[in-house]
């Protein structure tokens, strides 16, 4: 498998990699079983002392997701009547894009934002980026209409994929956003230590599942069909996600702008007060 150019900063403990290991030279079938159970379950992490203050003053409540039977825990934050979406990434939450939040709180705006299946308050312990939209699609139905959408890394592919599926928003704005998926799973199948071959199956089975390509999901693929306007950040030191992935979902857009920062990774971003301050003017 060719090494990506990018490496994911969360380390795999050597226990499960000596399980993967172990399971693929005795099935590849169980290898791929356990990868997916791996792919599909995040991480919970502890809320940040950043976090505290969006925490205590939203109003939370669980809302159900019909579209995939399970209940998610929504945040109200703000009393402006203009409404703006946010959405985490993969092991986030509905207050790690506090610092954008409270900045459009300034602006009179407020935030509806959401912890996906399996993150958070929400109950589960799996999830996918099926589930992040179902949900965004759901929210949009029952607490819009939303002004603007902002995603961060798989909430950025989860804006693009929902404006395709009709959400109405006016502009978005997606930071650190994954794009291909099957690059994504190939990663994630890299640093498990398995073989190319494991990383074919999971797609194999996630298609079954679902009944559609997994390349349908690319955030590229959904920014040909997406007309509004798009700023798209992206840090050059990004370990997570590429910045090529950034450029590459900019370059298949109609209407698209793009802020490449320097030496803000993958999560720092989010609180640059010179990315908060571009997404300010693009929103104005």
């Amino acid at each position: 498998m060719k090494k990506p150019k990018h490496q994911q900063t969360i380390k795999i403990p050597k226990g499960i990699l000596f399980t993967a290991k172990a399971l693929e030279i005795i099935s590849p079938k169980l290898a791929t079983k356990f990868a997916i159970k791996l792919f599909t379950t995040p991480i919970r992490h502890k809320l940040p002392k950043r976090e505290i203050e969006m925490d205590v003053k939203s109003k939370q409540q669980l809302v159900k997701i019909e579209a995939i039977n399970k209940e998610i825990m929504l945040y109200q934050y703000g009393s402006g009547e203009k409404k703006v979406l946010l959405v985490h990434g993969w092991s986030g939450r509905g207050t790690q894009l506090v610092k954008i939040a409270d900045e459009l709180l300034k602006l009179s705006y407020s935030t509806i934002s959401f912890d996906a299946p399996g993150h958070g308050k929400s109950p589960g312990k799996t999830s996918n980026m099926t589930e992040f939209i179902a949900a965004a699609m759901e929210i949009e139905k029952q607490f819009g209409p939303f002004e603007f959408a902002i995603g961060h890394s798989l909430g950025g592919m989860t804006v693009m994929n929902a404006i395709k599926k009709g959400l109405n928003v006016k502009k978005a704005v997606i930071i650190g956003s994954g794009d291909v998926v099957q690059d994504i799973m190939d990663d994630f199948v890299l640093k498990l230590g398995l073989k190319t071959e494991i990383s074919k199956l999971m797609r194999i089975a996630f298609e079954n599942k679902l009944g559609e390509t997994m390349n349908s999901y690319s955030a590229y693929i959904a920014a040909k069909e997406v007309s509004i306007p798009v700023l798209i950040i992206h840090d050059e030191n990004d370990d997570d996600v590429p910045v090529t992935a950034g450029q590459h979902i900019h370059q298949h857009l109609k209407n698209g702008q793009i802020m490449i920062t320097k030496e803000l990774g993958h999560r720092k971003i989010l609180g640059d007060s010179k990315v908060i301050q571009r997404i300010v003017e693009f929103i104005r």
